[in-house]
């Protein structure tokens, strides 16, 4: 009876070892994921992970565009176990769409797609903004234009030659959707000179914008706006109304 008990001790220390040895198909652990990086920032380099598991343990492919990346032809690409390591990165070399293939005797397994994305943002043209008139008590919307970019933007306002950024208070709003600066019932101390200020996060890079000069109308014309809407420049100069919808905070976009 004894020696039937070390049987079957014997026969479940030998299935659960093999087991535990059991070739099986690669399965991912980890995909890669979306990569946003800054254009004009020197970057020794940049990594894809990827990591499966299997037995025997999986070899690693990866795939640029739909192609596969030979490395033994590539200088710039190379692997970290399952990673895709990228050396200097550039942008008109190595944006685009990523792949990773996990593969044994078992079979082979594709990723999901990974894009790699360069954010930038182009300086502002050098052309002189046309200047924005108004009369003292009405309300003004200064247009920011952002210049071409790729990557969330941030948008500040700047007053004549403080650095300081221009405060938002019950008069001043600035909108982060469009960048435009809004001023309710302009006062004499708002004449100057107004420049937008942007900064891309993700691109690692501010531009700023030629200035915006705002006068006051000598001759007390103006647009003749309902007094819930503002005035503001239109196409060729002329001006337009805006509606006036903030109390602290605004909706305008």
């Amino acid at each position: 009876m004894r020696l039937l008990w070390k049987l079957v001790i014997l026969l479940l220390l030998i299935n659960t070892c093999a087991g535990a040895g059991a070739p099986s198909r690669p399965d991912f652990a980890q995909e890669p994921s979306d990569v946003t990086a800054p254009a004009d920032s020197p970057r020794s380099e940049l990594r894809l992970r990827c990591a499966a598991n299997g037995r025997p343990a999986p070899r690693y492919r990866w795939k640029q565009n739909d192609t596969d990346i030979d490395f033994t032809a590539s200088r710039h690409y190379r692997l970290d176990g399952g990673d895709l390591v990228i050396s200097g990165p550039r942008a008109e070399r190595d944006a685009g769409t990523y792949q990773c293939l996990a593969t044994n005797p078992l079979g082979t397994i594709l990723s999901q797609t990974a894009k790699l994305r360069f954010a930038y943002i182009e300086d502002f043209e050098t052309k002189t903004r046309s200047t924005v008139s108004v009369r003292e008590g009405q309300g003004v919307v200064l247009l920011c234009g952002p210049p071409p970019h790729f990557g969330g933007l941030s948008y500040a306002w700047t007053f004549n030659d403080s650095p300081l950024h221009v405060q938002e208070d019950s008069r001043r709003f600035v909108s982060q959707e469009t960048g435009n600066l809004y001023i309710a019932k302009v006062e004499p101390s708002d004449v100057g000179n107004y420049t937008c200020f942007v900064t891309n996060q993700e691109a690692q890079r501010s531009v700023r914008g030629p200035p915006t000069p705002l006068v006051q109308r000598p001759d007390g014309k103006t647009l003749a706006c309902p007094g819930d809407q503002l005035s503001g420049p239109g196409e060729g100069g002329g001006a337009l109304c805006f509606p006036l919808l903030w109390g602290g905070t605004s909706s305008l976009h």
